[in-house]
């Protein structure tokens, strides 16, 4: 058996490294590959909080050893195998001081993988029934013995990398409720024995809801990013659509799971018109339209057509029938925006949401005017589902431009620039504040 520390690096060749060994190299390799490392590895020893541990524990070792020896041909697998090696020296550990005959066992037959089988084939070779193995270990971590909100939030904390506070903000929960949602969930795991393994074909559907879910919120996050200084993060929307696909192929009489993949491939088709050369938001009635993806914008209208012809109208359904009425539009003007306010109503009865509100209550607005609008958001503000969430100050704020009401527009813009959490919307909601107070300066208010 190798060494703790894990098997020996690729010689140092250009032609055998991605990259130096940089600590930003590093980080970046963190980002992308922790959640499908952390998934291998709870998969090989059976514990969350043990994986988390041995994970962390290779990374330390990469940061001491790849700088001066060069990041290896396959950093995944290095540090997979080094974890790997890690937990069996610590279960041998606690073993040995216990005194268990059961964790001897379980230490013997990990060390006969690590013998027997050659880690990257192991690491790349999938089960017959997917195609993919972040998704499967998705469908794994979905499991039905929890609670469908402990389910998405320890999937998405686990193989898709979102930090708690990410968790947190996608289910408008506070941050110490998610935490304490996701100690209790990995707990149950534990306590109750809960196996990691791939479902059987007949029982995938019972884990569809939740699978969707995790998908949906991952690409949320990279569509609007609740933090940084990016407004967008690519790579999320990127990996939710890849996703989205294989399930598709994996279940195509699934309606739904085709109606959420056309919702992110019509939403990620404004993805160029959406920032300026700042990279800073410019709001849907602003958008040049010529830059939206003709190709996203006809497969995911094709895709809302078959999703609606061939099952009942769900949440993803709805939500892609929305998107679909701004793709077939010329500009904000010509929106058939009370077919979009209706559609929103349907969308309500099916899945009430305080965020569902909130847009319902933007497409009145520009249905039937900014103070009809502005009476449902007073309304949705009295409540508090949406105190945190900066977009609901924000909407309030430019009805109240629509209507000249600028010192009241200037104290939402206010509120709703002390909640935003990434940059380019500080920068936006900061230049419309200031225009505000302009006009409020110029009107003598």
């Amino acid at each position: 058996m190798s060494n703790a520390i894990g098997p020996s690096l690729t010689p140092v060749h250009p032609a055998n490294l991605w990259a130096t060994g940089s600590r930003m190299d590093i980080e970046r390799i963190f980002r992308e590959e922790s959640g499908r490392i952390l998934a291998t590895l709870i998969g090989l020893l059976g514990s969350f909080d043990l994986a988390e541990e041995v994970m962390q524990e290779a990374f330390a070792v990469a940061l001491e050893q790849w700088p001066q020896r060069g990041i290896p041909a396959n950093p995944r697998v290095w540090l997979i195998s080094t974890a790997q090696h890690k937990g069996v020296d610590f279960l041998r550990r606690m073993a040995c001081f216990e005194s268990k005959r059961e964790e001897l066992q379980k230490i013997a037959e990990l060390e006969q993988k690590l013998a027997a089988d050659d880690l990257e084939m192991r690491d790349t070779q999938n089960d017959d029934l997917f195609a993919d193995d972040r998704l499967r270990l998705i469908f794994i971590c979905c499991h039905p013995a929890l609670a469908l909100d402990a389910q998405v939030a320890l999937t998405l904390r686990t193989l898709c990398g979102l930090t708690t506070e990410e968790i947190a903000h996608a289910f408008l929960a506070p941050l110490p409720t998610v935490a304490q949602r996701l100690v209790r969930a990995k707990q149950k795991i534990r306590d109750a024995g809960i196996p990691y393994q791939v479902p059987p074909k007949s029982d995938l559907a019972l884990r569809l809801e939740a699978v969707l879910m995790v998908v949906y919120l991952v690409f949320n996050e990279g569509y609007s990013a609740t933090s940084g200084e990016a407004l967008i993060r690519r790579e999320l929307c990127s990996e939710a659509i890849r996703l989205g696909r294989i399930i598709c192929k994996l279940l195509p009489m699934q309606t739904e799971a085709r109606a959420l993949l056309a919702l992110m491939l019509l939403q990620d088709s404004r993805r160029l018109a959406r920032t300026d050369e700042n990279g800073d938001p410019i709001l849907l009635e602003d958008q040049d339209r010529t830059f939206w993806d003709d190709g996203q914008v006809r497969e995911g209208l094709a895709l809302v057509e078959s999703a609606l012809r061939d099952g009942r109208a769900g949440p993803y359904a709805l939500q892609a029938a929305i998107a679909a009425v701004h793709a077939q539009s010329r500009d904000a003007q010509s929106t058939d925006w009370p077919q979009i306010a209706l559609l929103y109503e349907l969308l309500l009865r099916s899945q009430p949401s305080a965020v569902i509100e909130l847009n319902h209550a933007a497409a009145v607005a520009m249905a039937q005017g900014p103070a009809a609008g502005l009476t449902l958001l007073d309304a949705l503000e009295k409540r508090s589902e949406l105190r945190d969430y900066y977009l609901l100050p924000a909407a309030r704020a430019d009805l109240l431009r629509r209507l000249e009401r600028w010192p009241e527009a200037a104290d939402s813009y206010r509120q709703a620039l002390s909640l935003a959490g990434s940059d380019s919307a500080r920068r936006f909601l900061s230049r419309r504040l200031a225009e505000v107070e302009s006009k409020s300066e110029g009107s003598g208010v």
